[in-house]
């Protein structure tokens, strides 16, 4: 399935206006928000439990639909698409990580990177030519023949990283990456995550840490469905990555 052009044709990677989500028994998870990602952005949404950042995450990621309010990704409005071109969407322009690495047991890390590709209409050669180059990206291209019980935790998330970058997306998301790690492997994630952006790729890390929140360009803080305040460093500008 392809997509047709945006209307417009250097729109932000997300944009999201008056995004409300609600469900069943009055429950809020998000209230009226507004949040622009720009390319080449490194930013943390961050937030307690129960403060809204995973549902941020799914509209974000296009896995679920605002109630309310407007989400574009990629200057596409989410809601005026269908199915199967939301999912064309979703392949094209969102790569995910997350903290369980959800790496298939009995395959090597090439093929788990290639499979990030297994909707992208992809070739098994070119898929796995490229799941090679991206693995390399991570510095595990020594390691590609290894299967996941023979690679470290940071090795593995290094292997979940490589396989959201595969398709090369214009944003990738990270739900906690450093969750499942020790303190020196999430130090390394984190580092390679500042490399990838700065090399352009545009990342949203969704974390509870605020260690790791103060660590990155910009910071959205959480609470209670709302963000309460949207932070730099640095100038958007200057803390694109490109």
């Amino acid at each position: 399935m392809t997509l047709p052009p945006p209307a417009d044709s250097s729109p932000p990677v997300v944009e999201l206006r008056d995004a409300a989500k609600s469900y069943p028994g009055g429950v809020h998870a998000l209230r009226g928000v507004n949040l622009t990602v720009a390319e080449g952005e490194l930013l943390a949404v961050v937030g307690p439990s129960g403060s809204g950042k995973s549902t941020m995450l799914n509209v974000m990621g296009t896995l679920d639909k605002p109630t309310t309010g407007t989400v574009k990704v990629a200057g596409y409005d989410v809601s005026a698409l269908s199915d199967s071109r939301l999912s064309a969407l979703r392949a094209r322009h969102i790569g995910f990580v997350f903290q369980q690495f959800h790496l298939a047991a009995g395959r090597d890390a090439v093929d788990n990177v290639a499979d990030g590709l297994l909707y992208a209409g992809v070739p098994l050669r070119e898929r796995r030519a490229r799941a090679r180059e991206a693995l390399a990206k991570v510095g595990l291209d020594h390691r590609g023949s290894h299967t996941p019980n023979e690679l470290s935790g940071g090795e593995k998330q290094r292997v979940a990283i490589a396989r959201a970058l595969v398709g090369e997306p214009r944003l990738l998301l990270a739900d906690e990456p450093t969750g499942a790690l020790d303190t020196a492997s999430g130090a390394i994630v984190m580092e390679l995550l500042h490399e990838l952006n700065a090399s352009g790729t545009t990342i949203c890390v969704i974390t509870h840490d605020n260690g790791i929140a103060d660590s990155l360009p910009r910071r959205v803080r959480f609470k209670d469905g709302e963000i309460v305040s949207d932070s730099y460093s640095v100038s958007p500008v200057e803390g694109a990555g490109r």
